[in-house]
């Protein structure tokens, strides 16, 4: 049996949860923060594998599942989790099931991403989590939020209070969590330290561009992401400076 989830204390209270074994456009983060009166988990990973089994004590405190948005490698455990909650602007995509697959050409499909898709491989995992896991049955069911998020909504955890912003662009419904106490960011796939996507069918360059320019005069000290590994704000305004020269209207043209 393979041992599915890496986690690493990032930080007194906060743990990062990874998919190793997932391709890296799918290899997602799960944010696992503990407040002294309950937890809150940002994001749930691909679902391939439940929490349950390898991270039972995520679930112990019956925390707030908080979705950055609704994408099958954010929202596929989803499901394990009692309380529930999304901006508003993507909940009816999540209530029809988001498009999943672990066979790369057939997700583009889904996603309505052909050409970007050619370059996926055709399993998107390097490893089954057991010999008897069949890739072809994985899928992501409807999700039922239980909280309906919008901006500038606070969620308290005792100890630390976090504030939701609404920075669309990704998806209609993309969110980031400012914990302004301590400068922190969880940015879900708003930024991270990559090419940012914005030609998905529900992205919105007009909408990420004013996402972006927010983003880069935000005063923080780290930037938690929903891919790949954290990093300052300088680094936060260069990714998205960048992102807005390249997305400048006379360069799509």
């Amino acid at each position: 049996m393979t041992h599915w989830y890496e986690q690493r204390d990032v930080e007194d209270g906060l743990v990062r949860i990874s998919e190793p074994h997932a391709h890296e456009i799918v290899r997602a983060n799960v944010w696992w923060l503990r407040g002294s009166e309950r937890d809150l988990v940002v994001d749930a990973g691909l679902g391939v594998v439940p929490l349950r089994r390898e991270v039972p004590e995520i679930l112990a405190r019956d925390p707030l599942l908080l979705l950055t948005h609704a994408h099958l490698d954010h929202v596929g455990g989803a499901h394990e989790f009692a309380e529930r909650a999304a901006h508003g602007a993507d909940a009816a995509a999540l209530a029809r099931g988001v498009p999943a697959s672990l066979d790369g050409p057939e997700l583009a499909e889904r996603l309505g991403t052909e050409d970007v898709g050619a370059s996926f491989p055709d399993l998107l995992l390097d490893a089954l989590p057991d010999p008897g896991y069949d890739p072809g049955g994985y899928g992501i069911g409807p999700v039922t939020l239980t909280r309906t998020l919008s901006g500038d909504e606070r969620i308290d955890l005792g100890g630390r209070v976090l504030t939701v912003l609404h920075v669309p662009g990704h998806t209609p419904g993309s969110v980031a969590l400012l914990e302004e106490r301590t400068g922190v960011l969880y940015s879900g796939d708003a930024v991270y330290d990559g090419y940012l996507i914005d030609d998905l069918p529900e992205s919105d360059v007009a909408a990420y561009r004013r996402t972006a320019a927010f983003l880069a005069d935000l005063d923080v000290r780290v930037v938690h992401p929903g891919h790949g590994r954290s990093f300052g704000r300088d680094r936060l305004r260069e990714v998205t400076e960048r992102y807005l020269r390249r997305s400048a209207p006379a360069d799509r043209a």
